[in-house]
């Protein structure tokens, strides 16, 4: 297995994390692409099912045995768990993944648990490794579960379950972002925005007016 290709805008935040930081950030971020591309590529919700499910096994494995030869594992040991953040905490994203499997549609339930599963896990770990915990800016648990919200909403071909997740992500404050976590501040900056009431279709991430969003929360950290 192998990790997918970060989106243009998560490539455009990594550019502002420091570089000395940048690859552990990196490894978290194709963790998370990795788990996604599971669900785009999978027909089968039981396949997927396994595939994440050996996600999660190989990241617990990670506290206690060597990565094996898989890339994505591999700068995990490297860079993520070497700044303390453990298999274990990056394994509780695969919860949020796999209740998009239901084939139901998507309760609130479901969206809360996909929420902090993934979204508010996924930035609370990055926050860690940027140097902060990002609680007192939300961007360790509210910015991460509205940017997953509205992720999903981008890429769910399901409209009710689309609507239903940005009407989630509208009931998450954009909170003011200091330094050090204004890579993660982009990315919620951008998912509010996107959530916007009456917004037109969905922009292509990385276009012109996303990326002059993001250098705005750079610079003013709103």
């Amino acid at each position: 297995m192998s990790a997918a290709p970060l989106d243009p805008d998560r490539v455009l935040a990594l550019s502002y994390v420091p570089s000395r930081r940048r690859p552990a950030v990196e490894a978290l971020w194709r963790l998370d692409a990795a788990m996604g591309a599971v669900l785009a590529g999978g027909r089968e919700p039981m396949i997927s099912r396994i595939k994440l499910a050996w996600w999660r096994e190989a990241l617990e494995k990670l506290d206690r045995a060597p990565a094996p030869a898989e890339p994505v594992l591999q700068a995990l040991a490297e860079h993520v768990l070497a700044r303390g953040v453990s298999g274990a905490e990056l394994a509780e994203m695969e919860a949020g993944w796999s209740v998009l499997l239901s084939g139901e549609a998507l309760t609130e339930a479901d969206l809360a648990l996909y929420a902090a599963a993934r979204g508010a896990t996924l930035f609370r770990c990055t926050a860690r490794l940027l140097g902060g915990e990002g609680g007192a800016a939300g961007e360790g648990g509210e910015g991460g579960e509205a940017w997953a919200l509205v992720d999903l909403a981008r890429h769910s071909g399901n409209w009710p379950d689309a609507e239903a997740a940005l009407a989630a992500a509208r009931r998450y404050p954009l909170r003011p972002v200091p330094g050090p976590l204004r890579p993660l501040g982009m990315l919620a900056a951008l998912a509010r925005r996107d959530a916007e009431p009456g917004r037109p279709p969905w922009e292509p991430q990385g276009a012109p007016r996303r990326m002059l969003r993001m250098l705005r929360h750079r610079l003013t950290g709103r």
